[in-house]
């Protein structure tokens, strides 16, 4: 099977948006967390979520044109655009070995909770947006990736909840080694800010109500740790044959090496007591690779920063790398909160940069680790570490027990 290297990326973040400040602000121990503007919040348990700053969508896509996506569909087009001009494709290539595999949790939900509330403030007088169905696609971002850009390969969607992304990405690694693209755009993107997400979740039990210190709420592993925060935004990778890519004398930004999907089998909404679909996740990755569990450096846990779900994601990763003498983890969701279906290809990216740069983002605002929680684990707290980075993995856990994880390598040639 061909191998796969990593050739662009791009990214609209809480922390920003392109790659480089996302991935200066996770250096730096930003915190992405803000009170709510999207909607007004103030009837809420919830009040703050990790939004989006500074994005005008006229400054990337004709506002005519813009009018015809929901906010996710921005988000990820502009995503993918930054990829592709990392990408630098040459003028010639064959745009029928080009494909986008692209993901959403919830599609176009920031379209449906407007229309309805219009609806009901019209006496629910039927009257709707001509492209409220588009909009509400979850598939529709892959497709007009495709339409913008002529891009003629294979082309859909996956939905695995949170695992979304990452679950894309690995679909995308898996169609290029079998030889049906040379060239695949692929990641996630989410919009979920709105009145039914947030109040739904919170509903749930899920989300921090901690309002009065919005700013230190995701704080995952901590003892007082009490549901996650919101997050919303876009990572696209491109994903490339590495004989094409040598070919045409692409940068390699780095190679992905391994991907794994199962199910915990278990609870709606809650993970196994022993990680257990987590667990055959990675050790999937691990196999796939073909490398031993102490040759992986780094792994971005999906670590939410709820009650049950952190410590027993820390049990599948103890179950699979035991002692982890080399290994440090890291949650970057106490920065950027969780993007729901975008939050894995965003997590992508860090794990793609710790192994360009040698360095592992730290997982801020845990100031008292529960006893016991991190299973003699080594998390890093506090401050990045600098380290070098050969295999970094990235972890994704999707509500109804999908579970994904990814490996990637430092390109060596």
């Amino acid at each position: 099977m061909k191998r796969v290297v990593v050739t662009g990326m791009g990214a609209i973040t809480p922390l920003g948006n392109n790659v480089e400040d996302f991935w200066n602000g996770l250096l730096e121990g930003k915190s992405g967390a803000n009170p709510i503007t999207r909607f007004d919040a103030s009837k809420f348990k919830t009040r703050f979520a990790c939004e989006v700053k500074d994005f005008k969508v006229t400054d990337y896509i004709d506002r005519k044109e813009a009018k015809r996506y929901d906010l996710f569909t921005q988000f990820g087009v502009v995503a993918a655009e930054e990829a592709i001009r990392q990408a630098d494709f040459p003028k010639d290539i064959d745009k029928n070995r080009i494909g986008v595999i692209w993901g959403a949790g919830n599609g176009g939900i920031t379209t449906y909770d407007n229309e309805m509330i219009n609806y009901a403030q019209r006496d629910m007088d039927p009257k709707f947006n001509p492209f409220l169905v588009p909009k509400l696609l979850v598939d529709i971002c892959a497709g007009v990736i495709s339409i913008r850009n002529g891009y003629r390969g294979l082309n859909y969607a996956t939905i695995s909840a949170c695992a979304t992304s990452t679950t894309a990405v690995i679909d995308a690694f898996n169609n290029i080694r079998l030889n049906k693209a040379d060239v695949i755009i692929t990641g996630g993107s989410e919009a979920a800010v709105t009145h039914s997400t947030i109040g739904g979740f919170s509903s749930l039990k899920a989300l921090s109500p901690n309002n009065d210190n919005f700013a230190t709420a995701s704080r995952p592993f901590d003892k007082t740790r009490d549901g996650f925060v919101m997050g919303e935004g876009a990572g696209a990778v491109i994903l490339e044959s590495y004989e094409h890519a040598k070919a045409r004398g692409a940068k390699i930004l780095a190679e992905i090496v391994g991907g794994g999907m199962a199910a915990d089998a278990y609870h709606l909404t809650g993970t196994h007591p022993e990680g257990e679909g987590g667990y055959l996740a990675m050790k999937l990755a691990v196999e796939e690779a073909g490398i031993d569990t102490d040759e992986v450096d780094y792994i971005n846990v999906h670590a939410t920063s709820t009650p049950g779900g952190d410590g027993n994601e820390l049990i599948g990763v103890k179950r699979v790398f035991g002692d982890g003498k080399n290994l440090h983890l890291s949650a970057t969701k106490s920065m950027t909160g969780h993007l729901l279906g975008a939050a894995g290809a965003v997590e992508a990216i860090a794990c793609i940069k710790s192994c360009i740069d040698d360095q592992i983002p730290p997982t801020t605002n845990t100031q008292e680790l529960e006893e016991g929680i991190d299973q003699g684990l080594d998390i890093v707290l506090g401050e990045k570490l600098i380290k070098k980075v050969k295999y970094a993995m990235s972890n994704s856990f999707g509500f109804g027990g999908h579970t994904a994880s990814v490996l990637f390598k430092k390109f060596e040639g």
